[in-house]
């Protein structure tokens, strides 16, 4: 049985408000030493030598990518699709999508010649600080994880809000590098494009209607 906790908890946050917390296993993954890491990781690199205002870390970024997923489910036809297993899948792997980037983020990687999805999903399968949370849900559950940020189609409904031409990791740092940098390119109405979010055939698609907020 998934475990929730007493009380919802709350991280207040510049974009949305408030981020929203209601299941132990996302608030231990968040205390962990190896989420708690992202803290020092910048988002955008060095841009903060051009933009000053830009420090905000993948660490604001995935608390914010976490708490779309979280928003996300209040979608009807979307948790219609998803049991409880698969919508705290969902919340995981947006909240893990990056928890392997290194210093500099991208420029890293670059650098490096390393992929941070790899990264991250060895450090979700292999390293105990979070394979040890993710197997109290179940012996599978961090694998699967891994297989979602690695998009090896298991759960391809899953993987499309995650990672596609409009998904949640797109939508947070768009907005939330423009707050930051100090650009104004435009405001993401999130709540029309949640409101044209349908799923057929297990695919996610939008409404005509909404063409405006998402070519916006």
């Amino acid at each position: 049985m998934v475990k929730k906790l007493e009380r919802q908890q709350v991280l207040k946050d510049p974009i949305y408000g408030y981020i929203h917390v209601d299941y132990e296993v996302i608030k231990k993954l968040i205390d962990s030493n190896l989420f708690q890491r992202l803290r020092r990781i910048r988002q955008l690199s060095g841009v903060q030598m051009v933009f000053h205002g830009a420090e905000h870390s993948r660490f604001s970024h995935s608390l914010g990518v976490y708490e779309l997923a979280y928003r996300f489910l209040s979608v009807k036809e979307l948790k219609d699709e998803l049991n409880e297993r698969e919508e705290l899948l969902f919340m995981v792997a947006a909240l893990l999508h990056d928890i392997g980037h290194g210093a500099y983020s991208h420029a890293f990687e670059d650098v490096f010649d390393v992929d941070h999805e790899h990264i991250g999903a060895r450090m979700i399968t292999n390293r105990h600080e979070l394979r040890d949370v993710l197997s109290t849900i179940d012996d599978d559950f961090a694998s699967d994880v891994a297989s979602i940020i690695l998009k090896s189609g298991k759960y391809p409904l899953i993987e499309q809000l995650i990672s596609s031409q409009l998904d949640i990791d797109r939508l947070d740092y768009l907005e939330r590098d423009a707050y930051f940098t100090g650009t104004a390119y435009g405001h993401i109405d999130l709540d029309r494009i949640m409101r044209v979010l349908h799923v057929k055939h297990k695919q996610i698609v939008f409404s005509v209607s909404g063409i405006h907020a998402i070519e916006a």
